[in-house]
């Protein structure tokens, strides 16, 4: 544990490195997992993120490629969904879902040597 970065260093290393990507920004975060996702700017529509899947959309596209001999194109686009604001990188959230519980450390773990 004592090698795995702080999310804010995550953060921090994400947008520097977002800076160097053309046409990708940063999208998402999700604090606990210690997660920050880069998307294509496609995926940002009305300056509104959708990095989220519509599954049954998926499902109905990929039946249409399968039944069509696989000559039915589709691509991540037609099955996007709209990102949670909660999700969305910046918000006061940091991805945690509201309608969850979370909990918060009222002290720092004990270092116990790595067991």
């Amino acid at each position: 544990m004592s090698n795995v970065p702080w999310h804010e260093e995550v953060v921090n290393f994400v947008q520097r490195f977002a800076v160097m990507l053309p046409n990708y920004e940063v999208a998402c975060e999700h604090e606990h997992s210690n997660c920050v996702l880069i998307a294509h700017k496609k995926f940002k529509v009305d300056g509104r993120w959708h990095t989220w899947i519509d599954f049954d959309k998926f499902i109905e596209l990929n039946n249409g490629f399968m039944n069509s001999g696989k000559t039915q194109k589709f691509s991540a686009v037609d099955y996007m969904a709209l990102t949670p604001d909660w999700a969305v990188f910046g918000h006061t959230q940091q991805g945690f879902d509201p309608s969850e519980t979370r909990w918060h450390r009222k002290k720092p773990k004990e270092d116990n040597g790595g067991c």
